[in-house]
């Protein structure tokens, strides 16, 4: 079987090299190029001792290396910039950027489906923190008030993060109503979603971590997820670069790819 040929977009950052370094141990899996807002060099050095090219230019790269999948990890203008590319040239896309609007997810399910592409965007790959997700979404039937405390390094731009926000839906969804809210409304209380408050911390010394917490009469669950290096996301990753092929259309999220 040919390994599957993959272009890594935002190659440069931290979750990006983690990504190449993935991708390089692999055995079903072969980096063929690389693109980031600024490319200083045209080619770009391998943990193994090879190189790839790399660009600034998404459209020559691909048309250069000629990739099944491109694996993103960089903003939402760039992630849907790179979805209106890489539809026009049928290859698959796997992204962790986040922010997107739901009119640029519509329009990202459209692409994929009028140009016969799939395209896996998740808030988060690391499993666990999937699980944690799924874990909330099923004790949400059972609870009248819940809160989600998330807390990211000081560089994170988003705030509420993505996960969060999906997270809250998720149980909302599953409850079929909003949660109830403490009579406070105070704006300190943090952003209201779905009747659930959730509360960003953002400090250097923390790379992810979120904790759901809810409660009813004398007694309350909370359910925590923490992520202590970016090596975490890598299963998540490989297991949608793998899948993407074979679904037509937007997967939002790694719940259907794990039978959740």
């Amino acid at each position: 079987m040919q390994p599957i040929k993959v272009v890594v977009l935002g190659a440069s950052g931290k979750v990006g090299r983690e990504v190449i370094r993935a991708l390089c141990t692999a055995p079903d899996m072969q980096p063929v190029g690389a693109v980031e807002l600024e490319a200083a060099t045209d080619s770009l050095a391998l943990p193994d001792g090879g190189s790839i090219p790399f660009s600034s230019d998404l459209a020559s790269i691909l048309d250069k290396c000629r990739p099944d999948v491109i694996i993103d990890f960089t903003n939402a203008k760039a992630a849907m910039a790179a979805v209106r590319i890489a539809a026009a040239k049928g290859v698959h896309i796997v992204s962790g950027s986040t922010g997107l609007s739901p009119e640029e997810l519509e329009e990202v399910d459209r692409l994929t489906k009028e140009n016969g592409i799939g395209v896996v965007i998740a808030p988060n790959f690391a499993l666990g923190a999937v699980l944690m997700m799924h874990l909330a979404q099923l004790a949400a039937r059972y609870f009248d008030y819940a809160e989600i405390i998330e807390l990211h390094h000081e560089k994170k731009l988003d705030a509420p993060s993505g996960t969060s926000l999906k997270t809250a839906r998720m149980m909302a969804e599953a409850r079929g109503r909003p949660f109830c809210q403490p009579a406070d409304k105070a704006e300190s209380r943090g952003q209201q979603v779905e009747g659930i408050s959730i509360h960003s911390v953002r400090l250097p010394g923390i790379l992810a971590c979120q904790e759901v917490i809810l409660g009813c009469a004398g007694q309350t669950l909370a359910i925590r997820h923490d992520t202590t290096s970016r090596e975490c996301y890598m299963p998540g990753v490989m297991l949608a670069a793998r899948e993407v092929a074979k679904h037509k259309g937007l997967i939002h999220g790694l719940d259907s790819l794990l039978e959740l």
